[in-house]
């Protein structure tokens, strides 16, 4: 894959991951209130994990051709944990 179309799939995967935060952020506001606290919580980890995979994408951007894979390979972590996290705090509100 090229660092072009890597780019390309991880700004889809923040517009993806962001809508299910809000998501989840909404479901949130209908739960009571120790859930909607721990639910807040979780769902601020989250957005600090997304803002640190915006930052590596930036840094993904500015690399080398030949630098960038090892960076996507951390940036492919962030995803997995966000993708995880979300799935998790969403679920608590089926």
């Amino acid at each position: 894959m090229s660092k072009e179309a890597y780019r390309q799939r991880a700004e889809a995967k923040i517009e993806e991951y962001q809508a299910k935060l809000n998501e989840a952020r909404a479901k949130a506001k209908g739960a009571t209130a120790g859930a909607r606290l721990e639910a807040e919580k979780h769902i601020a980890d989250l957005e600090r994990k997304l803002d640190s995979g915006k930052k590596r994408l930036r840094e993904i951007g500015d690399a080398a051709e030949d630098a960038w894979e090892d960076l996507a390979k951390s940036l492919d972590d962030v995803w997995d944990g966000v993708s995880g996290g979300i799935k998790n705090v969403l679920a608590r509100f089926k």
